[in-house]
C-alpha cells in the first residue's frame, strides 16, 4: 500500500459558515465528534492563532495525548492546527468553509508531517500509541474524518 501524505473529505452542513466556524473553533467539541479524540483540554473558551491545547486520544485499549497549536483562525473561512508529540511534528489538521447554497461546504484536511529529522521516532511512537502503521494512517484518518464531519453536521443542524 502506497503511503498517502495528505487527504481531505467534504460534507455540506445546513447552517451558515459563521455558525459552523463557531462550532469548529470550540475545541472541546472535537472530543464529541472525533472517533479517536475523546477529550480536549485548553485554557479559556476562545481559540485563536497561537492557542495551545492537549488532545487525549484512544483506539481500543491504547490511550495517548498530543499537544496542538492553532495555526489558522480565520473566521468564518478556515480553522487549522498542528499536532505534535514530545515536541516532534505529527500532522496538520484543518477545516475550510465555503458557501454552498443556504449552507456551508466543510472540507476537513490532513497532512502527515512525520518526515525529515525525527520522523522515524514519530512513526515509531505513532505505531506504539495508536497501533496503526504509517502506511495505514491515511485510511484510518479518512474513516475518522467522515465520522467527524457527520457528527459536526448533526450537532450544528440539530
Amino acid at each position: 500500500m502506497a503511503r498517502l501524505w495528505e487527504l481531505q473529505e467534504s460534507i455540506v452542513v445546513d447552517a451558515p459558515r459563521a455558525e459552523v466556524y463557531a462550532a469548529l473553533s470550540h475545541l472541546r467539541n472535537m472530543g464529541r465528534w472525533s472517533p479517536e479524540c475523546f477529550y480536549v483540554w485548553h485554557r479559556g473558551t476562545t481559540a485563536r492563532e497561537g492557542t495551545g491545547f492537549v488532545g487525549f486520544n484512544r483506539k481500543g485499549l491504547l490511550v495517548w495525548f498530543t499537544t496542538c497549536r492553532v495555526t489558522v483562525a480565520d473566521a468564518p473561512h478556515e480553522f487549522a492546527f498542528r499536532v505534535s508529540t514530545f515536541g516532534l511534528p505529527v500532522a496538520l489538521w484543518g477545516y475550510r468553509l465555503e458557501p454552498e447554497g443556504d449552507g456551508t461546504l466543510v472540507t476537513e484536511y490532513w497532512q502527515d508531517l512525520r518526515s525529515g529529522a525525527g520522523s522515524r521516532v514519530t512513526e515509531l511512537l505513532g505505531l506504539l500509541f495508536t497501533g496503526t502503521r504509517p502506511e495505514a494512517r491515511a485510511a484510518a484518518n479518512r474513516a475518522g474524518m467522515r465520522t467527524t464531519l457527520l457528527r459536526l453536521r448533526q450537532t450544528v443542524t440539530a
